[in-house]
């Protein structure tokens, strides 16, 4: 009869340090591992590679909504999945990805609701198209809810209704679902991306901290406001919050460049009627530049010429040309 022995006191401290240690341990590999960034893809090819696997037919609008889908499947399949609502260990200890996902699901949430309001309608008196108009607060729903119904399971349902009408859009038989590539369809939307990152501009930029001039009312001698405001104010991110608004642009970045290269197929005629191409190219350019590859182990928030750099300043550098690139472009789509 083999007799069980009690592990000494030794034993059993070896044994509360080692374990936690090792569940330390892997908790920071698994960490290392799921801060990834997906890479970008050619929308053109995803939608062809679409088009084939459902047997549609590639009409105007189609690329554009294909990588609406694409960029949402992205979103939640990404390696480690969608880590915005997750509460267990290690998902729960990420902050830069939420931070990338809320970038990518506020564009994707703005396009989704021009596909609504502009995009699929010919004029403001016209019906909005039912897919659509179910695919829109279904990307609304709380990006951190984790408890039922899931925000995954929101998003997909929203990707179902995205793909149902982009079936009827294929539809060479059916008439009702509609893409309008117009001029000022394309300028309403960028009226909204140009806000979006007119704000990160901002508070990139708000890195090192800056004293800005009130200019809210210049312009108008007319314009009043609800309560009155310093002439002057002085802005800083706070340095917790410096990597989160760093990774939120990275992630409004990647998905632009997505949507921008789609359209730039849907409305290629509007953009060489209004001779805009290469424009239009140069917002995708300098988007892109902003998603260079971080080689530095975190995110560095030097002073504006000090010896450290500061990569919040040179991410805003590159914003802040693509926005101004979008004020010019949308001028010249409504005036050229």
């Amino acid at each position: 009869m083999i007799a069980l022995t009690r592990p000494n006191a030794r034993t059993t401290r070896t044994l509360l340090v080692a374990i936690p240690s090792a569940l330390l341990v892997l908790c920071g590999i698994a960490m290392f591992w799921l801060n990834h960034e997906p890479p970008l893809f050619d929308p053109l090819k995803r939608s062809t590679e679409h088009a084939q696997a459902h047997g549609h037919a590639r009409v105007v609008g189609y690329t554009t909504t294909a990588t609406l889908i694409d960029v949402i499947e992205v979103l939640l399949n990404k390696r480690g999945g969608y880590v915005s609502n997750d509460i267990m260990p290690p998902w729960v200890f990420l902050d830069n990805v939420p931070n990338w996902e809320f970038g990518v699901l506020t564009q994707s949430r703005d396009l989704a609701r021009a596909l609504r309001n502009d995009l699929s309608r010919s004029q403001t008196q016209s019906t909005e198209d039912p897919d659509l108009a179910e695919a829109d607060p279904l990307m609304h729903y709380d990006n951190g809810r984790w408890v039922p119904p899931d925000t995954e399971g929101r998003y997909r349902k929203a990707m179902a209704a995205l793909e149902s009408y982009l079936t009827r859009l294929s539809s060479t038989t059916e008439a009702q679902a509609q893409f309008y590539a117009r001029a000022d369809n394309l300028t309403d939307w960028l009226a909204v991306v140009e806000k979006r990152l007119g704000s990160l501009s901002q508070r990139l930029s708000a890195s090192v901290g800056q004293v800005r001039l009130n200019t809210d009312l210049a312009g108008d001698t007319g314009a009043r406001q609800s309560t009155e405001g310093a002439a002057a104010v002085r802005v800083k991110t706070p340095w917790t919050q410096i990597d989160d608004v760093f990774y939120e642009t990275r992630g409004t970045a990647w998905a632009l460049v997505m949507f921008l290269h789609a359209m730039e197929h849907d409305f290629d005629e509007v953009l060489r009627k209004k001779n805009a191409l290469i424009s239009f190219r140069q917002i995708i350019r300098e988007l892109e530049s902003a998603l260079a590859p971080l080689h530095a182990p975190m995110v560095l928030n030097g002073d504006k010429f000090g010896f450290f750099a500061n990569h919040s300043l040179v991410t805003a550098n590159y914003i802040a040309r693509a926005n101004a690139a979008i004020i010019d472009l949308r001028n010249l789509l409504q005036d050229g």
